[in-house]
């Protein structure tokens, strides 16, 4: 029996993703463990490897493809021995699985409609996705693009009768079922849970009214991420913010001295320095370490350090783990490599999904201090900003010191303000004393 290749879930937040490239073709035989393709999830790209052994038979989904939902059948695998005859059977037994996405709030811009229609007339051999079961019990069958149309418009797709591959319905059975009216369903009534409205008005309607120049560029699928979860965190999460002030000259002059020594085989950053120190004071207040769980919180035995990366597509936080083991260098090294892969997107999900407490620092471009945004479910954030010469007041005389902010976000849920400060006073203990963090 033909085996099916499936969009696979690349992480276990992953509801679609890109199918980037296909490394074998149709005719090409694979065997368990070779490469087949390439897959674009929000945060990076990610190698396919087959489980089975066989020869493609028939690629369902064209590399490019965006938005392919999770369990999508993407190919067709052929054992030794099958016929190539049985993949149309197979296809046409309505053996795919779902690949319908949920209709999307907002109506489509024309360009996107069209876009889209060109993915659906390249996909015109593809397995329908059954959107669900009529009165009858039947199933149907309709291209992605045609089941948002009637999602928006009311329109029931049990009563649409379709004219593509397999009774397959598309965008002009929908549209025609709208002319006649016959298959539209009454607008549901509003509820107190119906989809509040896009914030703010519309910034296109707007620039265009007055005529503003711009450059429209398409959200990506990991700015829709961010822009997602931060909304998320802001709007459940209850934060609050605590400070305090660095005195970094003895890291500065410790940090200087061991890059002189390494004899270039490695540099330490101050973010370095930064991500020790935080994982240790994790360590020493172990209550910081912690997530909301709902009914319960969550206490973490190993400090799992996220760390804010900035890259093309926008921000995502690799992870030093177990950070309070390593050394300077260890966390150095591995920042480094990690840093690197992101910017590429080369990072697996395992080492930028989790995390037990977040760092972002901004200090690099001389921003002096800033409120971090939680990164749930961690309980915490630290943002750092620039160091700067400052006057201080040391032994009762006004003295220059490098004074480096460090600004705390805590999910009150989770940490008490008494916690919040116990740790920042731990934290301000590594940094000014960074000696301390050398014996491990």
């Amino acid at each position: 029996m033909p085996v099916k290749i499936l969009m696979p879930a690349l992480s276990p937040t992953m509801t679609e993703g890109t199918l980037a490239a296909w490394k074998k073709k149709e005719g090409d035989t694979v065997k368990a463990g070779d490469v087949i393709a390439e897959i674009e999830t929000d945060k990076a790209t990610m190698e396919v490897e087959a489980v089975d052994e066989g020869t493609i038979a028939k690629i369902l989904v064209a590399e490019g493809t965006e938005n392919v939902a999770v369990n999508t059948l993407i190919a067709v695998l052929l054992e030794e021995g099958e016929d190539a005859g049985a993949v149309d059977a197979f296809i046409a037994g309505g053996t795919a699985p779902s690949a319908a996405k949920p209709a999307e709030a907002p109506a489509e811009k024309k360009a996107d409609v069209k876009s889209e229609e060109k993915k659906e007339a390249a996909a015109a051999s593809a397995p329908a996705a059954p959107a669900h079961s009529g009165q009858e019990g039947k199933r149907i069958f309709v291209s992605p693009l045609a089941k948002r149309i009637a999602a928006q418009n009311n329109v029931d797709l049990s009563k649409v009768t379709g004219s593509g591959p397999n009774s397959r319905i598309v965008r002009a059975d929908v549209e025609s079922a709208m002319k006649g009216g016959s298959a539209t369903k009454s607008a549901p009534q509003q509820t107190a849970t119906a989809a509040p409205p896009a914030s703010g008005p519309d910034a296109k309607s707007l620039a265009d009214a007055y005529g503003m120049k711009y450059r429209e560029e398409k959200v990506s699928g990991m700015r829709k991420i961010i822009a997602s979860r931060l909304t998320e965190s802001k709007q459940t999460v209850p934060h609050f913010y605590l400070n305090t002030a660095v005195n970094i000259d003895k890291l500065m002059a410790l940090r200087a001295e061991i890059n002189d020594g390494s004899e270039g085989k490695f540099k330490l950053s101050v973010n370095d320095f930064v991500i020790k120190a935080s994982a240790m004071a994790l360590k020493k207040v172990p209550a910081a370490n912690a997530s909301w769980n709902g009914s319960s919180i969550l206490f973490y035995e190993n400090a799992d350090i996220s760390v804010a990366v900035s890259t093309p597509t926008g921000l995502i936080t690799p992870i030093i783990k177990e950070a309070e083991n390593k050394s300077l260098v260890k966390i150095s090294t591995e920042m480094k490599d990690l840093a690197t892969r992101a910017r590429d997107g080369k990072l697996k999900p395992v080492e930028f999904q989790g995390g037990t407490f977040s760092v972002s620092n901004l200090g690099m471009f001389g921003v002096k201090q800033f409120d971090a945004i939680i990164n749930p479910p961690q309980g915490c954030i630290l943002a750092v900003g620039a160091g700067e010469p400052t006057p201080v007041v040391i032994n009762g005389k006004i003295e220059i010191a490098t004074i480096m902010n460090c600004n705390l976000s805590v999910d009150h849920r989770v940490v008490d303000g008494a916690v919040g400060a116990e740790y920042l006073q731990a934290l301000k203990q590594y940094l000014e004393n960074p000696a301390s963090m050398l014996a491990l």
